[in-house]
């Protein structure tokens, strides 16, 4: 994008933009939940649709002026049903932890008891652990995956839910790589009486994209980011059974927030068009055959998957067998120009800002126009930069073949 008017104007802020655009041109990004959104996303966001409040919903709004804004919402909605077969969606939430307080506000009381994945086994904070709001506001239970296989173990997950009787059941993860069987998750729920919430942030696109099942017409209510595999701005939304409609809507505002943000709204509009089109599906396509192929050059390496290997965009290596911890290799990657995130692995022994393992994903550098052979290349890459960590001449060697292989798959500006 062209920056001319911020360049004029504030030339520090110009200066740091202009350093992270030559970075993010220049690096690889294999942080599972990166992506680069298109140029008509980046232009969306930069609209005057900023300037407007629009405090409610389409039709029923507490301030005027807002008859072009229902427009670009209703427009939003009516492709994000299209997308997942939704019956309502609420496209308003600014982003994912947000969306997913507005659902446990809609649905639970404080105190309520609820069943989420553990943290270290792949959840997310907002699924119940002790020192966010939601471990914090409502009596979360927590299941897990079998050490042995890593794969969530759904025997275990009936008889937690038989046992402790949660009025919500959630399924999704942040660091999980293996499809999730969400009519087991429904029928478990059913036979309790709990409601059905699927947190799909990080495989929202994946499921667009018609990769992964759809849990949009099984479970009670589902949210999710609108960027990582969705390709879309940073933001969320929400989509439930109609009969949920009116407190999902009511959760969100007044309940979570006041006025949405509209630039972002019309952003997540083009993202959920552009999601429609058919060569997004072969864009999620590719993401898992990346993935696949990257998660079995690392077992070739002699490196641990956890689960054994991935379904979607995602994996979590651990590196134990190399005598690694997450921190130095996120640190000696970064000396390359490759992004990671550190990851726990399963009832990790090391402490959560330094665990065992690292967790990569593939949307950003498929983005990129990246296939197999290149996943295999950025591996090798990655396990020589683990292997001479402490060497700067060789990783600054290494460095310059990420570059050039950045050189020859631009960032799309088209």
């Amino acid at each position: 994008m062209k920056y001319d008017h911020l360049k004029n104007q504030d030339s520090a802020v110009f200066e740091i933009v202009e350093r992270e655009e030559k970075r993010q041109n220049e690096e690889l990004e294999l942080i599972a939940s990166e992506n680069y959104v298109s140029p008509a996303v980046l232009e969306a966001m930069a609209t005057v649709l900023t300037n407007k409040y629009s405090e409610g919903y389409p039709g029923h709004r507490y301030y005027g002026g807002n008859y072009i804004i229902d427009d670009i919402e209703n427009l939003a909605i009516e492709r994000v049903k299209k997308l997942f077969d939704a019956e309502h969606v609420n496209v308003q939430p600014l982003s994912g932890s947000p969306a997913n307080a507005a659902v446990y506000m809609a649905f639970l009381n404080p105190g309520d008891k609820v069943l989420g994945l553990k943290l270290d086994h792949g959840g997310h904070l907002s699924h119940g652990h002790k020192v966010n709001f939601s471990g914090r506001l409502y009596n979360f239970v927590q299941y897990g995956v079998n050490i042995e296989t890593g794969i969530i173990d759904m025997d275990e997950v009936r008889e937690i839910a038989l046992r402790e009787r949660p009025k919500m059941i959630v399924a999704g993860f942040s660091a999980y790589s293996r499809e999730i069987d969400w009519q087991k998750f429904k029928d478990i729920a059913d036979e309790i009486g709990a409601y059905t919430f699927a947190d799909i942030a990080h495989i929202a696109g994946l499921i667009a994209g018609k990769q992964l099942k759809n849990p949009v017409p099984i479970f009670d209510v589902v949210s999710t980011t609108t960027h990582k595999t969705l390709r879309g701005p940073r933001g969320a939304i929400i989509m439930c059974k109609e009969k949920f409609a009116k407190q999902v809507n009511s959760a969100v505002f007044p309940g979570m927030q006041g006025g949405p943000h509209d630039h972002i709204t019309a952003a997540k509009a083009v993202a959920f068009g552009e999601a429609l089109k058919p060569e997004f599906i072969e864009y999620t396509k590719q993401i898992i055959l990346n993935a696949k192929a990257m998660a079995a050059e690392f077992i070739a390496r002699g490196y641990r998957i956890v689960s054994g290997g991935t379904d979607n965009h995602l994996m979590v290596v651990d590196l134990s067998s190399k005598g690694l911890v997450g921190k130095e290799a996120e640190k000696a990657l970064e000396k390359i120009g490759i992004s990671v995130s550190r990851s726990t692995i399963p009832n990790d022994p090391n402490p959560p800002m330094n665990p065992s393992g690292i967790r990569i994903g593939t949307p950003a550098i498929t983005t990129r126009g990246m296939k197999e052979e290149e996943m295999k290349l950025i591996t090798s890459y990655m396990d020589e930069a683990f292997m001479n960590k402490e060497d700067e001449v060789k990783l600054a060697e290494i460095k310059l073949k990420v570059e050039k292989m950045c050189n020859e798959f631009p960032i799309p500006t088209k």
